[in-house]
């Protein structure tokens, strides 16, 4: 028993249905503070590197490879710190780099869970520290009892039954990364590409960077399924090239080493015009979306679409001269607040707002809802690193 107590270690998490992914969460005082040691645990906490990893809890999936760190707050009137990385899952790193929006609709219920905010009904309000890209996040979700209520009729496309609505703002979010709501003060640019040629892309920054490329640039129309994209090495790798090249742009990481040192960041989507389509509930008609996009995470098809991926679409949409505004302003010349992002599962909406302020593009508003829901709250065993 003594040598069991020495080679193992029993730490508290749990795990959360948020959005579309699953993530797990851990506060951080129960992690250990060297940040080399603290990611060699989560590693072996998740089962990473291994394709399956079956010898830990992620699910072998960029969705499921997700963890969160919860704690006090370090920026005055905020409630907690949060803390995002992609847990690699052939590759033993963990990527910090940006933050992902169906994790952050997660973090106030836990925060209740453990502690670290006081309930208030019907609604309690928390304004969330993103340590990643230094932003605040500003969530409302319903609570019963003092705790958190997951049950409701909101539903989500990308998930089964409904749940109750969590509304999330993603204030002030342009330039999460880079610094620039714009990276390269251009809305659109002609790039030049190892093997693909010069190919016209729009690089944005708004709770995440991406990169925006036409469908058709790819030899697509677009509207794929998830099938049909999962099943297309040659279109992930062409994805993976821009991705890549454009992180040195974007001075996030060295194109030749961007896969393996920052697999999560930037993000690449290729966007196309409103078009009918079938996802796993049915189809999705033309008239209901104001574009058709579709993403990678750590080189692989999102089977959804991200949230802060749906914050970058939707402020691109609204920036005038991006590939993403040319098709928006064709389907909504009088330019509501609402986009409609239509994704392999189904559409999800994000309300947007983008003004000009002394000759810069501010990012105003980015709000959108989601649902989450508690899956296991334990402990997790792990090898001591």
């Amino acid at each position: 028993m003594g040598l069991f107590q020495r080679t193992v270690m029993k730490i508290p998490c749990a795990i959360y249905r948020g959005g579309t992914s699953k993530p797990i969460f851990f506060l951080e005082k129960d992690l250990p503070r060297d940040a080399k040691l603290r990611d060699r645990l989560v590693l072996n906490a998740f089962g990473s590197p291994d394709l399956r990893q079956i010898d830990g809890l992620g699910g072998a999936d960029p969705l499921t490879s997700k963890v969160a760190y919860i704690g006090p707050p370090t920026l005055p009137n905020t409630d907690v710190n949060y803390t995002f990385g992609y847990v690699g899952i052939v590759q033993p790193v963990i990527d910090y780099t940006g933050n992902c929006g169906n994790t952050s609709a997660a973090v106030g219920p836990f925060a209740l869970l453990r502690g670290l905010i006081e309930p208030k009904e019907p609604v309690t309000r928390v304004r969330i520290y993103n340590t990643n890209t230094k932003k605040v996040i500003v969530a409302e979700f319903p609570v019963r009892a003092g705790e958190f209520l997951s049950e409701g009729n909101f539903r989500i496309d990308g998930v089964p039954g409904s749940g109750s609505k969590i509304l999330l703002d993603f204030i002030d979010s342009g330039g999460s990364v880079t610094g620039k709501l714009l990276p390269t003060g251009k809305a659109k640019e002609e790039i030049r590409f190892p093997t693909l040629g010069t190919l016209t892309v729009s690089m944005v920054d708004a709770a995440n960077p991406f990169v925006f490329v036409r469908a058709a640039d790819l030899g697509i129309k677009g509207n794929e399924t998830v099938d049909e994209i999962t099943g297309n090495s040659e279109l992930l790798r062409k994805c993976e090239e821009i991705r890549s090249v454009v992180a040195e742009i974007m001075g996030i990481a060295k194109k030749e080493e961007a896969t393996q040192k920052s697999p999560g960041v930037p993000k690449i989507a290729f966007v196309s015009s409103p078009a009918a389509y079938q996802t796993p509930k049915g189809k999705v008609e033309a008239s209901e979306v104001d574009v058709v996009a579709r993403m990678t995470a750590l080189q692989k098809l999102h089977k959804a679409y991200a949230v802060t991926g749906a914050v970058c679409l939707g402020a691109a949409a609204k920036i005038e001269g991006t590939i993403v505004n040319e098709i928006y302003r064709q389907v909504q010349p009088f330019n509501p607040p609402a986009v409609r992002i239509g994704h392999p599962t189904g559409t999800i909406h994000v309300e947007m707002e983008v003004h000009k302020k002394n000759g810069h593009l501010e990012l105003t508003k980015s709000a959108l809802a989601r649902t989450a829901r508690l899956l296991m709250d334990g402990f997790v065993h792990v090898p001591n690193p």
